[in-house]
């Protein structure tokens, strides 16, 4: 891994696959051979003496940089790339049995309830919500039969922050064997490492600020423990759901820029956040105060459907965290999976729209806004 000493994360971003090659190349190779050769007989059937890359499912050289990239970043102990988003939030999630019981925030991506749903149908796993207010109240929800505590921070849609370190502490008090997985997709390890925050697991999708181009699928899986590790490693290796090569040299490539990618989103935003603030038909806007994650409410429903058919610039499409700026409406699209009752008690509504802020021009950005919103 190169000095032993702590680098900083844009130092580690930046230096993302160089030092790894023994040819000497600063960016890291792609690798596409699904196969390696044996040197023997004898090698290929003593486990204690296999050679590190037999088979493309097992293990890559690229995917391997990729994983040991994103444990400095993470500051975790293992890394698991993944063929999506989904994939990691399943591989995260592999280790539950019938009987066990997970606790989750009540504002998660709306493919997150769908899969809780499914766990909680065909496994027989127990699954309650919490609302992310008061402490107090996540430990009345805790049992002996809780294995998982899963949260977003902040959330998506509606932007809720948690502090990690207390809520983490609090859970572990209570028992120690269970795991606290935190989603980082919004944050990303250059605004919030949550392992380092008392978390067992970090999970992400990596489609997202990760990759930072809208060119790719992936997840990540990050934990700190290698007993748990281990145990995910056979899941992830028994499925198979795992990050292509090629994927997984693009995922390389992007994490270079994370830093400075998340220091634009960031100051777009708070620029597009004053704007929309500023606007009549706008009656409330949800900042996180990093990254380029905003939510906000307009005024009716008709003036939410004139905004979606007229934005020039900006992208009418699902997803986050590109180059390009996206909009969606979260009632429709990414929430579509949960529950209406809770839809409507989160105040996911039909004029929430959800703005991705990219890398252009901010001004340009908020001249689309204003003319979409003026348009008659």
């Amino acid at each position: 891994m190169g000095s032993q000493c702590k680098k900083s994360v844009e130092t580690i971003a930046a230096q993302a696959g160089n030092h790894r090659d023994a040819n000497g190349s600063v960016s890291a190779p792609l690798y596409f051979s699904s196969n390696y050769r044996h040197p023997s007989l004898e090698q290929a059937i003593n486990f204690d003496e296999q050679k590190e890359y037999t088979y493309a499912r097992l293990a890559t050289p690229t995917r391997r940089v990729l994983e040991e990239t994103l444990v400095e970043l993470e500051s975790g102990q293992r890394a698991f790339a993944l063929s999506s988003g989904m994939a990691a939030v399943q591989l995260a999630l592999s280790i539950l049995k019938t009987g066990d019981e997970l606790i989750s925030l009540d504002d998660l991506y709306g493919g997150d309830f769908r899969y809780f749903r499914y766990l909680e149908s065909h496994i027989g796993v127990k699954f309650k919500q919490w609302d992310g207010e008061k402490l107090a109240d996540l430990v009345d929800l805790l049992s002996p039969a809780t294995r998982v505590v899963w949260l977003e921070t902040p959330s998506n849609p509606t932007m809720k922050k948690l502090d990690l370190e207390a809520l983490s502490a609090v859970v572990h008090e209570y028992n120690s064997s269970i795991l606290v997985m935190v989603d980082n997709t919004f944050y990303t390890p250059i605004y919030q490492q949550p392992l380092t925050l008392g978390a067992d697991v970090v999970v992400h999708s990596a489609t997202k600020y990760l990759s930072g181009h809208n060119d790719l699928l992936g997840g990540v899986v990050v934990v700190n423990d290698e007993q748990l590790a281990n145990e995910y490693y056979e899941y992830y290796i028994t499925t198979g759901d795992t990050m292509a090569t090629f994927d997984a040299w693009l995922l390389l490539r992007s994490l270079k820029t994370l830093p400075i990618r998340m220091e634009r989103h960031t100051e777009s935003a708070l620029k597009i956040k004053e704007f929309l603030e500023s606007r009549s038909e706008v009656t409330k806007v949800l900042y996180p105060g990093k990254a380029g994650m905003i939510s906000f409410y307009l005024s009716t429903p008709e003036l939410t459907r004139q905004v979606l058919d007229n934005v020039k610039l900006i992208s009418f499409a699902e997803s986050l965290g590109g180059a390009e700026s996206l909009i969606t409406i979260p009632l429709y699209q990414t929430h579509a999976d949960v529950e209406e009752a809770q839809r409507e008690k989160l105040g996911i509504t039909p004029t929430l729209l959800r703005l991705s802020v990219g890398l252009e021009n901010p001004d340009d950005l908020i001249a689309d806004l204003a003319q979409s919103l003026d348009k008659n």
